[in-house]
C-alpha cells in the first residue's frame, strides 16, 4: 500500500503533537514544592536513562535498552532543548555516560569507550577508542553508572550477575576505578549488588551511592540502600547481609552483619533508587544546599507499587537524617505509571534536569523567588 507525501507529513505532525499534548498532560500531574516549576526539556529521546554535562551547556545522554547515545543542546538558552542528535546506535546497553577535556566516555557492560573532540563532531560521531575492555559482559545488571571524580579518575561499578548469588569472580559486584587512558584499574570495594547511581558529598568529598536490594524476600524486604564509601577493601554486605542488620536466608548463615559496612540511610525496599546529585548551585532556596536528590525509578515486583518520585534524603553534620518526597505524582492513585525518572544532572545556572526513561524526556526543575 502506497501513502502520499502530504499524508505521511500530515500524520508525523499529528502523532508529534498528541506526543507533545500527552506530555503537557503528564507534567500537568506532577507535584513540586512551592516556587517550583517542572518543563520539558528535551523529548523525543527513547529509553534515555543516565546524564553528563559537556562544554557549551551540551547534555550527554545514555540508554540501556535502546543502544543509542544522545547528545541535546539548547541553543537559545530559553530552557528548551533546540537539537536533538543520536551519536551512536547498535551499542550494548551503554548506560553510563561521563564528560572530561572534549571527550565524552561511555560505559557498556564489558567495555569503556570514548568519543574524542566529540562537541565538534554532533552530526557525526567519530569512531571510538576503548578506554579500557575485559569486564564481564553480563546483561543482568550489567549496565553501568560512569562518573569522574575530583582525582580525575573514571569511577563505575560491576553488578552482581543474579538476584542473589555468590560471586564466581572478583570483579562482581565491586565499584572500581582506573585513569582516563584505562590505567590503574582497581577494585574499591565489594559486596554491591548493583548501583546506577552515585555523587560525592561537596563538604566531605565522601563518595556516596545508591544500591537496589534483593528481590522475592517479601513487599518491604530488604530496604534499598545509600552507602557511604570511604576506603578500599570495605564489603557492603552483598549476598550475605542485606540493609546492614537482614541476613540473608540462604547465604547469610554463619555470617555477622556487624562485619559488613551498613547503609548511610534505607530507603523503602523496591522503589530502585537510581541517579544521584547533591545539590550545589545557588538557585534553588538555601535550605537545599548540599542536600541529595535522588531519582527512585520505581517497583516492579511489589503486590503495591510504589517509587516513580525524586526524593530529597536530607544531610546534617555530614550525615544522613530523614528524606522527603520533592517530585510525585509520576505514579498515580489508581497505580498507572505515567513515568520513570532514571538520573539527575545539575545545570550551570543551578536548574535541576531529571531524565524519565519510560517517556523519553528530559524535565528540567526551576525556582523563582
Amino acid at each position: 500500500m502506497k501513502f502520499s507525501k502530504f499524508f505521511l507529513i500530515s500524520l508525523f505532525v499529528t502523532s508529534c503533537a498528541t506526543a507533545d499534548e500527552d506530555h503537557q498532560a503528564v507534567l500537568k500531574q506532577l507535584s513540586v514544592p512551592d516556587g517550583f516549576s517542572l518543563t520539558i526539556f528535551a523529548k523525543n529521546l527513547p529509553n534515555v536513562r543516565t546524564l553528563a554535562l559537556g562544554d557549551k551547556g551540551i547534555v550527554y545522554a545514555g540508554t540501556r535498552q535502546q543502544g543509542s547515545v544522545y547528545a541535546i543542546q539548547d541553543v537559545d538558552n530559553d530552557g528548551i532543548a533546540d537539537k536533538n542528535y543520536t551519536l551512536a546506535t547498535g551499542l550494548y546497553m551503554p548506560n553510563g555516560v561521563a564528560y572530561k577535556n572534549g571527550a565524552l566516555y561511555v560505559a557498556q557492560p564489558h567495555r569503556i569507550i570514548r568519543f574524542d573532540n566529540i562537541a565538534k563532531h554532533l552530526a557525526q560521531a567519530p569512531e571510538p577508542a576503548i578506554v579500557y575492555e575485559g569486564l564481564p559482559s553480563d546483561k543482568h545488571h550489567g549496565w553501568k553508572y560512569l562518573r569522574f571524580g575530583e582525582d580525575n579518575k573514571l569511577y563505575s561499578a560491576v553488578g552482581a550477575p543474579c538476584n542473589v548469588c555468590e560471586p564466581s569472580k572478583e570483579i562482581y559486584g565491586t565499584l572500581f576505578r582506573l585513569n582516563a587512558d584505562g590505567s590503574d584499574f582497581e577494585i574499591l570495594a565489594s559486596g554491591v549488588r548493583n548501583t546506577v547511581g552515585f555523587d560525592w558529598h561537596p563538604e566531605s568529598k565522601a563518595l556516596y551511592f545508591t544500591e537496589n536490594g534483593r528481590d522475592h524476600l517479601g513487599d518491604d524486604v530488604p530496604p534499598d540502600e545509600l552507602n557511604k564509601w570511604t576506603a578500599k577493601g570495605q564489603h557492603f554486605g552483598y549476598p550475605y547481609c542485606h540493609a546492614g542488620e537482614i541476613l540473608d536466608p540462604e547465604f547469610g548463615k554463619d555470617k555477622n552483619c556487624a562485619d559488613f559496612v551498613a547503609p548511610a540511610w534505607k530507603f523503602k525496599a523496591h522503589n530502585a533508587p537510581l541517579g544521584m546529585r547533591f545539590y550545589q548551585g545557588d538557585q534553588f532556596p538555601s535550605e537545599y544546599k548540599n542536600q541529595l536528590f535522588v531519582a527512585q525509578h520505581g517497583s516492579w515486583n511489589r503486590s503495591t507499587p510504589d517509587g516513580y518520585r525524586i526524593a530529597l534524603v536530607k544531610f546534617k553534620e555530614g550525615k544522613a537524617i530523614s528524606e522527603e518526597v520533592f517530585i510525585s505524582g509520576w505514579l498515580t492513585k489508581d497505580e498507572k505509571v505515567l513515568g520513570r525518572p532514571t538520573d539527575i544532572l545539575e545545570m550551570p545556572d543551578g536548574s535541576l534536569l531529571i531524565a524519565d526513561d519510560k517517556r523519553g524526556v528530559i524535565y528540567k526543575v526551576s525556582y523563582k523567588k
